[in-house]
């Protein structure tokens, strides 16, 4: 199977269950297939956006960890208190592997996590929601788990963003004052081998105290 049909493969998946069984294959190779194949940045480009607004000593959360490529890139940055969490069992033994993350937990976005209210004072989110995986309810959550004047940090594809419930998700966050817009990102190509036509942004968002 080449990169681009596993890519294909995992986005055909029927439901939740399928999907983490599909990345549970795929969790050996993956950070090989998406260095080679795809040119993968977005864990550089999401990192960078959040060290522009969260501080080294920040608790974090890394949600849709996959094998925690955006940890490596935090760390980097100095980042040390980091949390992942991650459906697939097999993603998040290749994360621990990076040896950077405090705690791993298998979770499902766009489900309630287990995680307190107010657990975090940061959460990032790179490459996770998109169509099949996480869908825009998933953000509600990561609302929850942050603390108030803290951020959330995610990506996302512009079409999505306009076409599957995110603009509508997050401009209601917005009316209800759990978080205000603190930067959203110029369009950056992040998969230039693989897919080069494919653009994400990136979004940072400081959560409000109190709200609805």
């Amino acid at each position: 199977m080449t990169e681009e049909s596993k890519v294909q493969w995992i986005y055909a998946s029927k439901d939740n269950e399928e999907l983490e069984q599909r990345y549970d294959v795929w969790a050996g190779e993956y950070d090989k297939d998406l260095d080679e194949s795809f040119g993968w940045v977005g864990p550089k480009v999401g990192a960078e956006v959040f060290a522009k607004h969260v501080p080294q000593a920040a608790v974090i959360l890394d949600a849709g960890v996959g094998t925690g490529l955006v940890g490596v890139e935090l760390r980097k940055l100095g980042y040390t208190n980091i949390t992942g969490m991650d459906m697939s069992q097999g993603m998040l033994d290749e994360a621990a592997r990076k040896g950077v993350y405090r705690q791993l937990d298998q979770m499902v976005m766009g489900e309630k996590l287990d995680y307190i209210d107010d657990a975090f004072d940061a959460v990032i989110s790179i490459g996770v929601l998109t169509l099949g995986h996480a869908p825009a309810g998933s953000l509600d959550e990561l609302v929850r788990v942050t603390k108030a004047g803290g951020h959330v940090v995610f990506s996302l594809r512009p079409d999505v963003y306009e076409e599957h419930g995110f603009k509508e998700k997050q401009s209601a966050l917005e009316a209800a004052g759990r978080w205000e817009l603190v930067e959203v990102s110029d369009k950056v190509k992040i998969m230039p081998k693989g897919e080069p036509e494919v653009e994400h942004q990136v979004w940072a968002y400081r959560v409000c105290p109190g709200g609805e």
